[in-house]
């Protein structure tokens, strides 16, 4: 396979790493949009593309800025209704131990009232690609300051484990991060549970690239697979 060669439609990934066919989309109420950096380079190990493949109520889109929540969704939508995962320096030692998800204040510290802040919520928003990708995204989009802000606190680091460093413990993959939040807003743990089965998946048919020479080490193409 080339790098021209075709990708699949929902998840980007060459046809060898796609699992796709084994993905039946979720129903969930919270929506979810996915906002992704044009420079993210992780195209076999990413999950942006598999996530909203995965959840039937999302968008995953491209670029650098869009003028308002509602023209990156394609839909109207309030973003005081929607919360962002928040990329300040909140410490998980600062936050509430017996919570995964938790509700930021202006300052990114913990609101006192964690289920009046969540509740009701219509949507998240997370943006997928590098730690200073993600940046640049949340400053060139003024409109994420109207939003709810979220952090995740997880108990078990992310199922990457050895295949990807994160610069951050707590740091997840943009479906891990999507299965958390998602599922503890709509208090439905089988989401989470049925989303990580899928990353499960993914990368137990990357390592198996890995292992036939389809892929390196470092995560990139390194010969095609066979006929």
């Amino acid at each position: 396979m080339t790098d021209e060669a075709p990708a699949c439609p929902h998840c980007g990934k060459p046809e060898f790493l796609c699992v796709c066919a084994q993905v039946e989309p979720l129903k969930t109420r919270t929506g979810l949009l996915i906002l992704q950096h044009p420079q993210e380079q992780d195209r076999l190990l990413g999950t942006a593309g598999l996530t909203r493949r995965a959840l039937e109520n999302s968008v995953l889109k491209v670029g650098l800025s869009w003028p308002s929540l509602s023209k990156a969704l394609g839909r109207d939508a309030d973003p005081s209704q929607w919360a962002i995962l928040h990329l300040g320096a909140s410490r998980a030692a600062d936050l509430p131990r017996d919570r995964e998800l938790v509700a930021l204040d202006k300052k990114g510290a913990a609101l006192p009232d964690q289920d009046k802040a969540l509740g009701g919520l219509k949507g998240v928003v997370v943006f997928d690609g590098s730690w200073s990708q993600a940046k640049t995204l949340w400053w060139r989009n003024p409109w994420v300051l109207k939003a709810k802000r979220l952090a995740l606190n997880p108990r078990k680091k992310s199922l990457y484990g050895a295949l990807r460093r994160e610069p951050r413990r707590e740091a997840l993959s943009t479906l891990e991060a999507a299965a958390l939040a998602l599922s503890r807003l709509d208090g439905k743990p089988d989401i989470e549970t049925v989303l990580l089965q899928k990353f499960t998946l993914m990368l137990d048919v990357f390592r198996a690239a890995q292992a036939q020479g389809l892929v390196s080490t470092d995560g990139k193409k390194s010969a095609p697979p066979a006929a």
